[in-house]
Parts: C-alpha cells; sequence; structure tokens
C-alpha cells in the first residue's frame, strides 16, 4: 500500500459525475440534465492541467466538484491516494486548506463592503488559530507576492483595476497555502494588455510556491503557454487528452483540431486550416444519440449517430473518444 501510495499522482480524479434533475412545471416529466459524465484524469505535483472547451460543456461543474464547492452524484476523488470524499471533520479541513478556487470575474468575486486586509484575513479567521497580528503579516506576504503594495490593505475592491483585483482574489486563494489552485477562466474579464501580466505572475507562483493548477479556460491561445497537461470537453465528456505539446502539434479529434484552427497565429507557418463549427452545442437535457458531437462533425458517420465511442488509451499516450482515429 506504502509503494501505492507513493506512485499516486497529487490529484485523482476517477469518473467524475455530476447530474442536475430538472421539472418542467408541476406537472411537468422530470429530466435529467448530466452537466459532467463520467470525467477522469490525474494531476501532478507542481504541473498545470487545462481544461478546455466551449460555454456549457461542463469545465466550471467540473471545478466547483473539484473544490467541494458541490458534491458529485458519481466518482471518486483522491489526494495524495487518500479518498477526498468522504465527509468527516478531518477530511473537511483538508479539503478547504489542499484546494483552493479563484474565480472567473473579479469584480463579483471580492465582497465591495469589506477592505483588501479583512477579505484575505478571512481564510485565515476561519480555518487556523493565527492572531490579529500573524494574520496581518501573512496577509502582507503574500500581497508581496502576487505584487500588492502593503498600503492597498486598507482600500476596498472598488479602489483597483480589474488586474489588481485578480491578483487580489489570488492571493485569497493562497492565504492557507494550498497544493492546488481551481482557476476557472482566470483571465477571461481582464483587458488582453492585463492577462499576459496574470498568467505570468500565476507561473512564477508556480515555480516559488509548488503549485498545481486545473486551469479551466475556453481560450487555447492562453492554455498553450501555461498548461503541461490538455483536456478537451465536449457536454460533459473528455474527448481528447494528453500532453500539451501533443494536442498542440498533433489534434486528433475532429472537435480538437476545430477548436486549435480557430486560435489566432501570428506565424504564418503555425495557421491552421479553419475549421468551421456548423450549428449549436445540443441541449444537454436532450443530448443526441450516438456521438454527441456527430452533427457537427465533418467526418461523422452513420456509426457515429448510432454509437457513443468510449475514451481509449493509444500507445503515445494520449486518449481520444473517437471512431475515425480509431
Amino acid at each position: 500500500m506504502s509503494e501505492q501510495q507513493q506512485a499516486a499522482p497529487l490529484l485523482d480524479a476517477v469518473n467524475l459525475k455530476k447530474y442536475y434533475p430538472v421539472k418542467k412545471g408541476i406537472f411537468g416529466e422530470a429530466k435529467t440534465v448530466k452537466a459532467l459524465d463520467g470525467v477522469s484524469f490525474r494531476l501532478e505535483k507542481g504541473k498545470t492541467l487545462a481544461v478546455v472547451g466551449e460555454s456549457g460543456c461542463g469545465k466550471s461543474t467540473l471545478g466547483r466538484l473539484l473544490t467541494m464547492i458541490e458534491h458529485p452524484t458519481e466518482g471518486e476523488l483522491y489526494y495524495n491516494g487518500q479518498n477526498f470524499l468522504v465527509n468527516d471533520k478531518e477530511t473537511q479541513k483538508l479539503r478547504r486548506k489542499k484546494i483552493q478556487i479563484v474565480f472567473q470575474n473579479p469584480y463579483g468575486s471580492l465582497n465591495p463592503r469589506k477592505k483588501v486586509g479583512s477579505i484575505l484575513e478571512e481564510p485565515l479567521l476561519i480555518n487556523t488559530d493565527l492572531s490579529a497580528a500573524e494574520r496581518k503579516a501573512k496577509v502582507l506576504d503574500i500581497m508581496g507576492k502576487v505584487g500588492l503594495r502593503p498600503e492597498f490593505y486598507d482600500r476596498y475592491p472598488h479602489m483597483f483595476s480589474g488586474g489588481q483585483r485578480q491578483r487580489i482574489a489570488i492571493a485569497r486563494g493562497l492565504m492557507l497555502s494550498p497544493d492546488i489552485v481551481v482557476a476557472d477562466e482566470p483571465v477571461s474579464a481582464l483587458d488582453v494588455s492585463v492577462r499576459a501580466q496574470v498568467l505570468n505572475l500565476m507561473m512564477d507562483l508556480q515555480n516559488e510556491l509548488g503549485l498545481s493548477y486545473v486551469f479551466i479556460s475556453h481560450d487555447l491561445s492562453v492554455v498553450e503557454h501555461i498548461a503541461d497537461d490538455v483536456m478537451v470537453m465536449y457536454l460533459g465528456r473528455c474527448v481528447e487528452q494528453g500532453t500539451a505539446q501533443q494536442i498542440f502539434s498533433h489534434p486528433r479529434h475532429p472537435y480538437t483540431q476545430a477548436l486549435l484552427s480557430a486560435t489566432p497565429r501570428l506565424s504564418p507557418e503555425l495557421r491552421r486550416e479553419r475549421i468551421k463549427l456548423e450549428g449549436e452545442l445540443p441541449s444537454p437535457l436532450n443530448p443526441p444519440k450516438g456521438c454527441a458531437f456527430h452533427a457537427r462533425c465533418r467526418l461523422a458517420t452513420e456509426r457515429c449517430k448510432q454509437e457513443q465511442p468510449v475514451l481509449r488509451e493509444y500507445d503515445d499516450g494520449t486518449k481520444i473518444a473517437c471512431f475515425m482515429v480509431e
């Protein structure tokens, strides 16, 4: 068992599912939305796993499950080989400390009535026995790490720009010294000029503190700079998974190819032929039979319309759910 624990990844998610019952009206038929339908991955210490896909594919639902904002319908989650879904007090306390989240919108995720110092001290006040002086010292230390000046301690969130607010949100995520940070679209609400600064800050913090990131994004140009591994999702399922180099240099699933073809490239030799996706993302309330992507796929066959492809591992370590790749 000790050898297994040594070999265990930092975070191991096995077949995570999240279903929501939905009822239309008082007498309407109850339906089930499969927001997340069996997602598995491993996250190593000091690495970044990027979770990408269009809006509605289940990325943010996965983030909420990892941080236990919501509990999975099915599946397993292990931290260093320890079951993280056990609901005893010790496990709950460990979860809060070891996995933190940075939300998408820095304007909505910070309490406008509280000063920055109070916002950052709150996790310490709830989860530790530190004195007021120790809490303030810790806050000022983390503020320095994310590039915020000490005088910002007594200011309110509305006094800061979007980039500064996201630095405050990142600082709050680091207050309990987590091992894993779930970053849910952390730069999508920021100006393009500020995005690179925040991404560079996140990579510097990763190197300095040994952090592991689950980086949720729809923007593949952002992901390319920060990710070690990439998981591409479509309608609650993983359709392709591999290292960043494998995904960006040789995407094999038609959906991944379409996403990458839409990513802007400055260098002409790196540009791809544009693959235009027809139609809309299907409704998770009424998913299509067979492969969920078949109605928008240029390679779809009759088999794709009838059977659902299974995520299969190939010799190079990539995992792909597509009959055409087989």
